[in-house]
């Protein structure tokens, strides 16, 4: 069993890391807000700081919402860098940008450790039921070491390449799922407007070659209209400024996520920014003056 150390204890990280608990691993635990009691009551040791964890663990995992989070987590006051000695492993799961992340595995090399970018898809619900996938850029022996961790959170599990990969993947991964969450709204949107039954328009389109996990998951969200996050608008805003940035930085355009980041924005100028992203579907609704189906 291995001492790991988990900084940022949100609606991801903490069931993460209740998983690494249940497992028999022994976790140092640290996050700006206090400690969830759930995971010091069945072992968890809360610590005051990420130098803390970082003295104490062999392997330490961020989960944080930005790349400035990661940032101070890693480097400001009391951060992880500052209690890390040669040969343990960083493990950034948090979704930020590539080109920071090559930055902050440099630093955290020059400190004789290895550097894992692991971020993950899968939402709150794919964290509590560890079957989150996640897509990791660094070394071939860092990720042999963690693996079994990340086989207690997950269940797609992929060594992409090096350190920034696993971030470069994610980044494509947000580029699809809007775009789905767009194609599913405008879909059942459009057959609401035209007389049908959105739900067994849904029942009739996961027959067949246009089903996927977003009509699955997220039609049904946009019929019964339950917008409570499980993945906030702001944090796909979030993901997307990164790809639009990245774009703009290899001098290519990337058309439909640009509309799609538009209509998240429509969401937000509306109050929407912690709806869940499945929400997008407001701002079509919007424009069409019709909901997909009546609001509760």
């Amino acid at each position: 069993m291995a001492n790991v150390g988990f900084v940022g204890l949100g609606i991801m990280g903490a069931p993460m890391a209740g998983h690494l608990i249940d497992a028999g691993h022994t976790l140092y635990l640290y996050d700006v807000k206090p400690v969830p009691a759930e995971l010091t009551g069945k072992g968890g040791v809360a610590c005051a700081s990420g130098t803390e964890v970082a003295k104490n663990a062999d392997i330490i995992i961020t989960m944080v919402p930005d790349t400035p989070h990661v940032a101070a987590a890693l480097f400001g006051e009391n951060g992880i860098a500052a209690g890390l000695s040669a040969g343990k492993i960083v493990v950034d799961m948090s979704s930020i940008a590539p080109v920071e992340t090559k930055e902050f595995a440099k630093k955290i090399n020059e400190l004789g450790c290895d550097y894992l970018d692991a971020p993950v898809s899968g939402g709150e619900v794919g964290a509590k039921a560890a079957s989150l996938t996640i897509m990791v850029g660094g070394p071939d022996g860092a990720f042999a070491t963690v693996k079994p961790l990340f086989e207690k959170m997950g269940k797609n599990i992929t060594l992409v390449g090096g350190n920034g990969d696993g971030q470069t993947t994610k980044v494509a991964n947000q580029i699809i799922v809007a775009l789905n969450i767009l194609a599913v709204g405008e879909a059942l949107l459009f057959a609401s407007k035209a007389g049908a039954d959105p739900a067994k328009v849904r029942q009739a389109l996961m027959g067949g070659f246009a089903n996927s996990r977003i009509l699955e998951v997220h039609g049904e969200r946009m019929i019964n209209r339950t917008f409570n996050p499980g993945f906030r608008i702001e944090l796909h805003q979030k993901d997307l400024n990164l790809a639009l940035n990245g774009a703009r930085q290899m001098q290519m355009a990337l058309p439909s996520t640009a509309l799609a980041q538009q209509l998240f924005s429509t969401c937000a100028a509306n109050g929407g920014s912690a709806w869940d992203h499945s929400a997008l579907v407001k701002a079509l609704e919007l424009m069409a003056n019709h909901t997909v189906a009546p609001d509760a």
